[in-house]
């Protein structure tokens, strides 16, 4: 929780640095360290005692004074000075997409407003139309941009729910009083984004776990507290649920609160059918308990083998359990290498030798290093030169670092007319070629289909990158026919990426089951620009399983050998 609210301020402070048209290297910095900071796999506040802040990248002496001020004095001077020099509602205007610092200085200084609200109040009494530099067209794109916003706080990303929930089980889980403990509802089906937090305990004193989950440090305001059930909302402004259950009960409510709401719908029906009942409390043959200690008894006495939780939606899946036929989901185990990765050659952080040491620490067979194509000048995308000097490093990097391979790769760029940033010459010295689109995102549907099929025929690009462009609480998808791209991916033997950067996930599971239903392959892939991310393979790997994917249909999961046959055109 600690690295999450660090992370907030630091970008806050960016925001109101650029809201004040300070440096922009400076405001760089502290967004740079933001997202480090959240990416890290332990407590910052361990780092801050071992002295080891230096370890982070792009954290120096200053941002490291910065961190450890929080983290003894729970606050940072410098942040509260910049707060009082600007409204408290106008930071917020910077997160709602397509209001950019220049818009939000212009809006408060012009129409004095200093709030999302405000700004809604004055596009519907028409006060933006006159102020110079404002179109109908800007004003169109701030509307939709508030919509973006508003779904973006009723909801978080997996990731951060992810890491909330984990901080309350940590902190719960070693309580000897806890006996078991469980997510449930959105977050154990690895739901994209999750409303609120469901946690599960089984416990013989109840009180005592109410009483520290109430109390724990990053609750800001406790909702409702009961005997066995207890809300609280997070200074992250989330709410989490904890209940207390009997050990006999637990699998039963586990899967009643994992839900989904049609799921249980469904096995209420299947257990009327059998004479039963089924509930949070287990299993009943009229007011006879019949089970509920774990989630297979309840399944097994419905006449159903176990469903796994990203499956859980009612669509089909239960059917499919009933026939014997439930696919094997693939599983982190599975996975022998990310195909999309960045490294210091473009706009990433680590070297490639870094990238490549954690890839081998996590047990992969290979990395493809893809750093950006020529035209992305903003992401310091490869002029062909830096290409051959590239290619070198990674060639000096394979002879001396064992069990590891390093892919020669590149995310090139389709531009607004479907063309590939390099030439075919080029192209055809890569080990793996990702495409993306960039620019241009505002084109008709049928333009940007056009350029992700052309991207498709292209006998160079293996993998589609991100297909349809939505990044959560900042940009919609495109308007594109996916069905023709997925019918374009499969005829020309081009894959499909999930991307597991947390605020992408994308494709999503629907898109998924769509394409894989026409026998489309997939690269899960984690688009990091930072050694410390690879870890997030984890919530592209929920996609699949949301998607019902099996190992067969990953590429990553093929040994090195079968990979570059695979991807072969």
């Amino acid at each position: 929780m600690l690295n999450t609210e660090i992370a907030q301020i630091f970008r806050d402070i960016a925001k109101i640095l650029e809201i004040k048209q300070e440096n922009v290297f400076r405001v760089r910095a502290y967004e740079r360290a933001a997202q480090n900071i959240e990416a890290l796999d332990e407590d910052v506040s361990g780092l801050v005692r071992e002295n080891r802040l230096s370890e982070i990248p792009g954290v120096g002496k200053d941002l490291s004074g910065k961190i450890t001020e929080y983290c003894l004095t729970n606050k940072i001077k410098y942040f509260e000075q910049l707060k009082k020099e600007i409204p408290q509602g106008v930071l917020e205007l910077l997160s709602v997409p397509s209001v950019g610092p220049k818009t939000v200085r212009l809006l408060f200084e012009k129409l004095k407003v200093k709030s999302v609200a405000g700004l809604e109040k004055a596009i519907s009494k028409g006060r933006l139309n006159n102020v110079p530099g404002i179109k109908e067209k800007t004003i169109a794109n701030i509307l939709k941009g508030i919509a973006i916003f508003k779904r973006g706080k009723e909801r978080i990303t997996l990731a951060q729910a992810t890491k909330i929930a984990g901080d309350f089980s940590e902190s719960l889980s070693g309580m000897k009083e806890v006996d078991k403990l469980s997510s449930a509802g959105s977050l154990r089906r690895q739901k994209e984004t999750v409303g609120d937090i469901d946690i599960l305990i089984v416990s013989q004193k109840p009180a005592k776990v109410m009483h520290k989950f109430t109390r724990l440090p990053s609750v800001a305001q406790v909702l409702a507290s009961g005997a066995t059930k207890a809300s609280v909302r997070t200074r992250q402004d989330v709410q989490v649920d904890c209940r207390v259950v009997e050990a006999k009960s637990f699998g039963a409510a586990l899967v009643y609160f994992t839900g989904s709401k049609d799921f249980n719908i469904r096995l209420r029906q299947i257990a009327i059918k059998k004479g039963l009942k089924v509930n949070e409390y287990g299993v009943f043959r009229k007011n006879k308990f019949i089970c509920g200690r774990t989630e297979e008894d309840v399944f097994k006495v419905l006449g159903l083998p176990y469903i796994e939780p990203e499956l859980r939606e009612n669509r089909g899946e239960i059917e499919l359990a009933m026939q014997g036929r439930l696919p094997e989901l693939v599983g982190l185990k599975d996975i022998k290498g990310d195909l999309h990765t960045h490294s210091d050659w473009s706009d990433g952080v680590s070297s490639i030798e870094e990238m490549a040491q954690a890839a081998r620490e996590r047990g992969y067979e290979y990395i493809a290093l893809t750093d950006h194509s020529q035209s992305l000048k903003i992401a310091n995308g490869l002029s062909v030169e830096d290409l051959k000097k590239k290619r070198a490093q990674i060639d000096r990097v394979n002879s001396r670092l064992k069990g590891v391979t390093v892919l020669f790769g590149t995310e090139v760029d389709i531009d607004s007319q479907g063309r590939i940033d390099y030439k075919d010459d080029i192209l055809k010295g890569f080990d793996i070629v990702v495409a993306a689109i960039h620019t241009g995102f505002k084109q008709p549907s049928s333009q940007l289909t056009k350029r992700l099929v052309s991207a498709c025929r292209n006998k160079y690009v293996h993998v589609i990158a991100h297909p349809t462009g939505r990044l959560w609480g900042v940009r919609d998808a495109y308007p594109v026919d996916m069905n023709e791209i997925f019918k374009a991916a499969k005829d020309t033997n081009t894959h499909m990426e999930i991307n597991s950067f947390p605020n992408r996930l994308d494709l999503n599971d629907i898109n998924c089951r769509r394409a894989s239903e026409l026998g489309v392959k997939f690269a899960i892939s984690t688009d990091s620009h930072e050694s410390t991310q690879l870890g997030a393979i984890r919530f592209g790997l929920s996609v699949a399983r949301r998607a019902g994917l099996t190992k067969n249909s990953v590429i990553n999961t093929y040994g090195l050998n079968k990979l570059l046959k695979e991807i072969r055109k």
